[in-house]
């Protein structure tokens, strides 16, 4: 097949600059082949190289005693103790997921578990958060219903249990919604696989399904905004099998076993091309790859195809040879592919052969560590005016407007389509804070949670970063865990707008800030940029996953709401109404600021209910919707009334930051109290649970009418 001709036009569709083109032609020192232009395209492009965000990137505290591996792998590695780690990266899948809803977020799902036992952990929980447009708008059912089927698709065929996760709904992403999976694993902590390449003349052999031309370019299509070309983009979704990679899974941890890898590299964005650079870059060793033995489910596909298929189901590893029969074996066994397709080589070199014909050949370092890297200008979001505005409203029906929307009506519709509970060691399923799984066979239990507030990082960039790794503490914190570390998701819209390269620099100072303060280092991460439609950008939304660690299951803080239990609300309440759920959904308006974040009182606050959990039934944290809003939940998910003394509107709903719900008996709630005076704390009683109303100053509605509302709403908004 002839090769097309590199035109100015060819290069721009592969997303490359005429300044990006002319230093690959410095490089090359000729034009390059059509199938080294699609590589440099891969490797070069926002998704995978990270250009516009490294220099901010390398600002993230990412290191702790408890840190085995940070970022740079396929997953982070965090140390859990008893010779054990939890393995965990959170990734997006947003632009697959809008073209095509259920294979996008269904492979979304499929590469973070990849990521993670690509590195010998066995997956033991996945977490999702999702951003949808408003549910008024024409499109925003269908995505809620394809992205929320595939996730389950993929997930409950695998077999891993979705412990928590995320779902909002705002105008800003009509147009480009968000799907933002998490995967976590546990291995044995001196049992770590990694991708760096070692040897010279080592066989490089590919695992798994056979390649097809699904996925092709999909790296590069994920690098930029969307317009009204978006239909043509489809053949660039990746198709999943979530049983093909149960078995690759169940082949590659035996394969382990064998003591036959050197290296092993999960075939994600860019597929084989990222795949073999990585290994090879980090093993400072050339590749040659014989494209010719692929193993492929299509006729005449081309090297550029092969090397730019996103197939899923794939890995890249390289192989002891003279163990090579127990690994082909191994596969053989589990009936998936097992192909030696190259060999590591000595020289700087990327030789891409097919049929006897170089298609490719070049300087191996330079494709991985040259990539472009700006620093882009950027302008620092504006302070906005703070919030001073009493704002009167019948508190109870203020808390119906709430419960009514989507944003905050309870989620049964979307994690009841998951399997909670496979595997058999969930503690905790969604819906009533941070999920929770037991490490089998032990005493031990991980916490999991997702968290950002993208309203707060619109109007303060810096605080709705800290808000966001700080809800993420308390969310681990209110179940008893002791946080661990954190993965991040950087949402954002066109880092070439100084605005909105203002909002990711922001968001990343006060992530930054945060994780250092709460010992909470990230570990792994993903940045997803030019998230934008016909020029309209997202909000900017820095998603959080963060992993708890329960030492003992009996110290976990349960959710055991009783008639007569006191309400305590530990931390201060100003009443911060800027940015809030009840401006948002009752009033239609974001104005003010986001609510400051103290992370040294975090951590005393923290400290204090960890200290305190034996005398503590039931807790979570306060965000959006204050008071009002964690009461009613607290009090409806145990089928019981709540009274809370104050009427204050800016007291019931204020946003105030560092705070926790506390529920216990009276003589628990003294011994709090006193506790609380001795640290120097503000703890307060706010009402009591127990009876069948919810009262509010002097405000009252039947609990079992809010909580048809409560629980009816998200359905009838998306079903």
């Amino acid at each position: 097949m002839t090769e097309p001709a590199i035109t100015p036009d060819l290069i721009a569709k592969h997303g490359l600059s005429p300044d990006e083109y002319d230093r690959i032609l410095e490089i090359v020192g000729r034009e390059p082949t059509f199938t080294e232009l699609g590589i440099f395209s891969a490797m070069w492009n926002e998704h995978c190289s990270y250009k516009s965000s490294k220099k901010w990137l390398r600002t993230l505290p990412t290191e702790g005693p408890q840190v085995i591996c940070g970022p740079g792998e396929n997953a982070g590695v965090v140390d859990i103790g008893d010779g054990q780690a939890v393995v965990f990266k959170m990734e997006s899948h947003n632009h697959p997921s809008y073209i095509e809803p259920y294979q996008g977020a269904a492979t979304g799902v499929g590469g973070i578990l990849r990521d993670v036992f690509t590195m010998g952990a066995r997956p033991i929980a996945a977490m999702n958060s999702l951003s949808f447009g408003e549910p008024a708008h024409p499109k925003t059912r269908q995505l809620v219903n394809g992205v929320v089927e595939g996730i389950g698709g993929y997930g409950n065929c695998f077999g891993v249990p979705t412990v928590g996760g995320e779902v909002r709904f705002d105008p800003a992403y009509n147009g480009n919604c968000l799907v933002n999976a998490f995967a976590a694993g546990l291995a044995d902590a001196d049992k770590i696989f990694y991708s760096a390449a070692s040897g010279v003349g080592m066989p490089v052999v590919y695992l798994g399904a056979k390649t097809g031309r699904d996925g092709v370019g999909g790296a590069t299509m994920a690098s930029a905004e969307f317009d009204d070309t978006i239909e043509e983009k489809r053949p660039t979704v990746q198709v999943g099998d979530p049983f093909t990679e149960k078995r690759l899974m169940e082949a590659t941890l035996e394969l382990m076993q064998t003591g036959a890898v050197i290296s092993i590299q999960d075939m994600g964005a860019a597929g084989l091309t990222c795949s073999a650079v990585e290994m090879g870059d980090k093993g400072n060793l050339g590749v040659r790859l014989d494209l010719e033995n692929v193993p492929v489910r299509e006729e005449a596909m081309t090297a550029y195809e092969m090397m730019l298929s996103e197939s899923q189901e794939r890995m890249l590893m390289v192989l002891r040879p003279e163990l090579e029969a127990e690994a082909k074996a191994v596969f053989d066994k589990w009936d998936l592919d097992f192909a030696i397709v190259g060999e590591t080589i000595a020289e700087d070199r990327f030789l891409i052969v097919h049929n006897g014909e170089v298609k490719a050949d070049l300087p191996l370092k330079t494709l991985a560590g040259t990539a472009p890297e700006y620093d882009r200008p950027w302008e620092e979001t504006p302070a906005p005016a703070a919030f001073t505005e009493d704002l009167e409203v019948d508190p109870m029906e203020a808390l119906r407007k709430l419960i009514l929307s989507p944003n905050y009506a309870a989620k049964e519709w979307v994690y009841t389509q998951y399997d909670t509970m496979v595997m058999a060691d969930t503690v905790r399923i969604p819906g009533i804070g941070a999920g929770i799984v037991r490490v089998h066979g032990t005493d031990k239990a991980l916490a999991f949670t997702s968290d950002v507030t993208p309203r707060y990082v619109q109007a303060n960039p810096v605080e709705g970063g800290k808000q966001a790794v700080a809800e993420a503490y308390r969310n681990l914190t209110a179940v008893g865990a002791t946080p661990l570390a954190t993965t991040d998701n950087m949402n954002f819209g066109n880092p070439e707008k100084p605005r909105i390269m203002g909002q990711f620099v922001g968001a990343i100072k006060g992530i930054g800030e945060a994780v250092k303060a709460l010992d909470m280092p990230i570990v792994s991460g993903n940045v997803s940029l030019y998230n934008e439609t016909d020029g309209a950008a997202i909000l900017p939304t820095p998603t959080i996953g963060a992993v708890g660690l329960i030492a003992h299951v009996d110290d976990i803080i349960g959710c055991d709401v009783r008639e007569n239990h006191v309400a305590l609300v530990l931390g201060e309440t100003a009443g911060h109404l800027g940015q809030s759920a009840l401006l948002a959904e009752v009033f239609d308006r974001a104005e003010g600021d986001a609510p400051p974040v103290d992370l040294a009182q975090e951590v005393a606050h923290g400290d204090f209910i960890r200290a305190n959990r034996a005398t503590i039934a039931a807790c979570t944290d306060l965000s959006d919707g204050g008071l009002a809003l964690a009461a009613f939940e607290m009090a409806e998910r145990a089928g019981l009334g709540v009274t809370l003394e104050t009427g204050d509107t800016s007291k019931l709903f204020g946003e105030d930051q560092g705070r926790y719900l506390i529920s216990c008996d009276a003589d628990d709630a003294d011994t709090l109290l006193a506790a609380a005076k001795t640290a120097g704390l503000t703890l307060e009683k706010v009402g009591t649970f127990g009876g069948y109303d919810v009262k509010m100053g002097g405000s009252t509605a039947s609990m079992t009418a809010l909580s048809v509302l409560y629980r009816s709403a998200f359905a009838d908004a998306v079903a």
